[in-house]
């Protein structure tokens, strides 16, 4: 029997990677979509072949067939949708961030514990083949201690000064009251969540800079911060929307190796990864693939097998709490130390 997923929040991610996900997925079927412009939801129903088109969250809930829902809504909008959602029974898989602060996160960990729900979040990074190989390298000892990870995920234009503006549909990127943030909501939530992932540690504390955070400049457009995780490893991250040019990439160095996966911080399978070590010295390349679909389809397995999802909410959780620990140790010029 095919799993039946509804959507809320129908912008440029959705049309592009999920909703095609979802339809491609094996045993998998778009069932119902939300729009407050009910003309944009039937058009985007009929584009991807879904059988309902909604105006209101209540009736989209209502929609027969509805199992899971997939949450694209903007950020301050995560907690609200998500409950609505896990009180109709459904299981969600919210986009990142999970939401704004802590506090909402842990009020949708409740919701879906309480219940028996899945929760997961949309840490897309996790499906490239690339970042599961370093994490099993790291699993099996192959790198030995880890010592560092260095990540970087920007982008940007030669000559200018500032990102574009965002506008029309998009403009709720720029209002700092929907969004949360600037460059650590688009990218470093996700750099964030794949140093958890690929060493298994918890971040610690937590020293950062940002050009941002402040009445004048609500939205920060670079940002680097440094981590101790709890095994006593260091990871070094910066995240931008200022840098043309970028070199994006993951190192992860350890006592007996080192790994380097590069081109692979996308929303496309692609890049390669490097291993140097006592053991293995190969070069993998990605060329095929969609991480989107590995999403849903691990997703569909975690409801069908009564497992945690690959990205839980706690896990959102998680990165929602060191987020909120790199703005305030820029915003104070202190180093925070984080307790779980």
């Amino acid at each position: 029997m095919a799993i039946g997923w509804a959507i809320i929040g129908i912008g440029r991610h959705p049309d592009r990677k999920m909703a095609p996900a979802i339809t491609k997925a094996r045993d998998s079927r778009l069932v119902a979509v939300f729009s407050r412009d009910i003309g944009r939801a039937r058009a985007f129903a009929e584009r991807h072949g879904a059988l309902g088109a909604y105006d209101t969250i209540p009736a989209l809930l209502r929609h027969p067939g509805v199992d899971c829902v997939y949450i694209a809504s903007p950020n301050a909008l995560h907690r609200e949708h998500t409950l609505l959602a896990l009180a109709a029974g459904k299981h969600v898989l919210v986009e990142k961030p999970m939401a704004l602060t802590p506090a909402d996160c842990e009020a949708m960990v409740e919701a879906a514990n309480k219940r028996g729900l899945k929760l997961g979040v949309g840490f897309h990074l996790r499906h490239h083949p690339g970042h599961r190989e370093v994490r099993d390298l790291v699993q099996r000892g192959t790198l030995g201690k880890v010592w560092l990870v260095q990540g970087s995920w920007a982008s940007g234009a030669r000559g200018e000064m500032e990102p574009p503006p965002r506008t029309g549909l998009l403009a709720w990127w720029m209002d700092h009251s929907l969004v949360g943030g600037g460059t650590m909501m688009g990218t470093g939530v996700h750099l964030i969540d794949l140093i958890r992932f690929v060493t298994g540690q918890e971040v610690r504390e937590v020293q950062a800079l940002s050009d941002g955070g402040t009445p004048e400049h609500p939205l920060e457009w670079l940002v680097t911060a440094q981590f101790r995780l709890t095994d006593g490893a260091f990871a070094i991250m910066y995240v931008s929307r200022r840098i043309p040019d970028p070199h994006n990439d993951l190192l992860v160095y350890g006592s007996l190796g080192r790994t380097h996966t590069e081109g692979t911080l996308s929303t496309d399978i692609g890049g390669h990864l490097k291993v140097v070590s006592n053991q293995i010295n190969t070069t993998a390349e990605y060329a095929e693939g969609d991480m989107y679909l590995n999403q849903v389809e691990a997703f569909h397995r975690a409801v069908l097998q009564g497992k945690e999802p690959d990205a839980s909410g706690v896990d959102g959780l998680r990165v929602c709490q060191v987020t909120e620990a790199v703005f305030r140790a820029a915003r104070e010029g202190k180093r925070v130390v984080l307790s779980y």
